[in-house]
């Protein structure tokens, strides 16, 4: 990672967890383990990945005009629908796990009960911050139906019904890449689309963005089962071989370890050729696009 992007990732970072952390001082009586397990979820370790391509697509197409403040309320909005998915999936019912991002679930800190409830009021968390925002009523409405749709049952949680679903079966490279355009890539796609839309994006930058952000939301998953299968569970923060154990469809159990080492490349191409479209510097793009495919964790 160069130096220019952690230092861009850690700004990320301090900012998103600011937002998110004034957004919950003010608890409301008797339902402090609410909000501790909401705190727990929310600002725990993590990539912040989400958060950093809502301020990178904006600063690409602000460029000297861009103001990181217009971008905050947006940026932990994303973040608080991330961390309420994770809580969900790793719940008994769902994915039944016990370590992410290196610690105990939320599950597993408090109790299944506190957990489903963080992760109810993390995801509504997400909708008042973006309606608390300054910007005007009609990118506001727009910001907040990208964000709806990309976290209902058209895009995120779709993903998560269909990956259930798809244990002991055998998906085809198609099925496999919907249900990860959905689950992992729809809030990926709407964090990009959201930054480009806080930066003044025209629809033909708009349309660059979708298709950068496409590419790398299906890199960052291919890579995600790269690393099931390579990394150590020290090193991944949570247990590795599990998607195995489960006997869950994945880009190596249907391609091999080549064969998804190859679709990552192809994805990370796919994305720099949608920068290429773009004008200004896309530097801090590439860079994430780099990142994803690049990381041991």
């Amino acid at each position: 990672m160069s130096a220019q992007l952690q230092m861009f990732l850690q700004q990320v970072t301090a900012r998103t967890e600011t937002q998110i952390a004034q957004s919950l001082e003010q608890h409301t009586a008797g339902a402090e383990t609410l909000f501790a397990a909401m705190r727990y979820a929310a600002l725990g370790p993590g990539k912040r990945l989400r958060p950093a391509l809502v301020y990178a697509c904006a600063q690409t197409l602000r460029g000297a005009d861009f103001e990181p403040a217009s971008c905050d309320a947006a940026a932990a909005a994303l973040e608080c629908i991330h961390a309420y998915s994770l809580v969900h999936d790793d719940l008994p019912a769902m994915d039944d796990d016990d370590l992410r991002r290196g610690r105990p679930t939320c599950h597993i800190e408090f109790d299944e009960a506190s957990a489903i409830l963080a992760g109810d009021a993390l995801q509504t968390q997400a909708f008042e911050l973006l309606l608390a925002s300054s910007c005007a009523a009609e990118l506001k409405l727009r910001l907040l139906a990208e964000l709806a749709e990309a976290s209902g049952a058209r895009g995120m949680v779709a993903g998560q019904a269909i990956d259930l679903d798809s244990v002991d079966k055998t998906l085809d490279l198609a099925q496999l890449e919907n249900m990860h355009r959905l689950k992992t890539g729809a809030l990926i796609r709407a964090s990009a689309r959201i930054g480009a839309l806080l930066g003044g994006a025209d629809e033909g930058q708009l349309a660059a963005i979708s298709r950068y952000a496409e590419a790398i939301g299906l890199a960052f998953q291919v890579q995600d089962d790269i690393l099931d299968v390579t990394a150590e569970t020290a090193t991944l923060g949570k247990t590795q071989g599990a998607d195995a154990a489960r006997n869950k469809p994945t880009y190596v159990s249907l391609l091999g370890l080549d064969g998804a080492r190859e679709k990552l490349l192809d994805l990370h191409r796919q994305a720099l050729d949608a920068l290429a479209q773009l004008p200004g510097d896309s530097s801090l793009l590439r860079q994430l696009a780099d990142y994803i495919v690049e990381r041991s964790h």
